[in-house]
């Protein structure tokens, strides 16, 4: 086991979490699952801080639990469970229950210390990772949140070998888009990983060289001023796919969504920024290999542009868009004409 900053990457991630503990000393536990979480994981993680009050919180799978009343919950047991400000809370499970567990301690007593375990490869390289938080409010995505870093991550790719192959393609889809951020070298990797007998050892030294690139790039830029804009590519459209989908009765992962944004915002690139065709249609035919298209059609295109204008990274009337000139190199903050918006539909569609 070793530990970059606070990620500690690890086979064994019970007893890494309960070294943890013992390092904080905190006056008592509190540990977050979802249900499917507690049923999975419940037991492995009970006894991490043996001679301490320790609290077990459940809450409802999926995002469609990831609202204030939730929350108000979280708040509600905690209390009822004498938490001070000296407590820690653990958020086991995907990036629902660490965004919205990390958002409860940002708030709970005006902030208490809290450790995130992914159990989803998605939240290992997004959500449990970079000091955002946040609930979903009013139909919109994550639209009340707060930053704050975690005490640590614990990231372990055994806690994947339950998680099924939708799922971990949802995560993956994060990992193309650091690659894409990161080098030719990594994107190739990504492009040539096997998803039919996966090599979990293997994922987690990708998994690790993702999220140090996220990391060097969150440190550098922790409040999204600048350079942090490049880990929203994908996102502008991916978000609005996301919430379009909510809407309909096949919801998107997460990471689906990003996927088919990945490939408007690469046709983007390639008209507006000069990135490679060839390498644009390498990733895009990967994508399209391994994630299945969004039911859309041309009469849908003003309502998935209004929800692209209510992105949280929008200033004033514009659109905000990181597009690629190449791989490693990004240009933020780029503003597309709405007859563009609706050409990168159309490149989706016809795919």
């Amino acid at each position: 086991m070793d530990a970059t900053h606070n990620i500690i990457y690890t086979s064994q991630p019970a007893e890494a979490a309960a070294k943890l503990a013992a390092e904080i000393s905190p006056d008592r536990v509190a540990l977050l699952f979802d249900e499917e979480t507690a049923r999975l994981f419940a037991d492995d993680f009970k006894s991490i801080a043996p001679g301490l009050p320790t609290l077990q919180i459940v809450i409802g799978r999926g995002d469609a639990h990831k609202h204030l009343e939730t929350c108000a919950s979280v708040w509600q047991q905690l209390s009822a469970g004498c938490a001070t400000r000296h407590s820690l809370l653990l958020c086991i499970g995907g990036g629902m229950v660490t965004d919205l567990g990390g958002f409860a301690a940002a708030t709970f007593k005006r902030g208490i210390r809290f450790v995130n375990v992914p159990t989803t490869l998605l939240a290992m390289v997004d959500a449990a990772v970079g000091g955002k938080t946040g609930i979903n409010f009013n139909g919109l995505k994550n639209e009340i949140g707060a930053f704050a870093e975690s005490r640590a991550v614990v990231i372990s790719t055994e806690l994947l070998r339950s998680l099924d192959l939708p799922n971990l393609l949802s995560g993956y889809a994060e990992m193309i888009k650091h690659a894409l951020l990161g080098s030719e070298e990594m994107l190739a990797r990504h492009l040539n990983f096997s998803w039919q007998e996966p090599d979990f050892q293997e994922l987690q030294e990708m998994v690790r060289e993702s999220v140090s690139l996220k990391q060097r790039i969150v440190t550098e830029d922790p409040r999204e001023q600048g350079i942090r804009k490049a880990l929203n590519l994908g996102h502008t459209f991916g978000h609005a796919f996301e919430s379009f989908a909510l809407e309909s009765p096949a919801p998107l992962l997460h990471g689906h969504a990003v996927a088919l944004g990945l490939i408007c915002e690469l046709w983007l690139s390639a008209a507006l920024a000069g990135f490679p065709t060839e390498r644009m249609r390498q990733t895009v035919r990967y994508i399209r290999d391994h994630y299945a298209p969004l039911p859309f059609t041309c009469n849908d295109y003003e309502q998935l542009y209004a929800l692209m204008r209510h992105d949280k990274k929008n200033a004033g009337d514009h659109i905000n868009f990181t597009l690629l000139e190449s791989v490693g190199n990004c240009r933020i903050d780029c503003h597309i004409e709405k007859d563009l918006i609706f050409e990168a539909f159309d490149f989706l569609r016809e795919g």
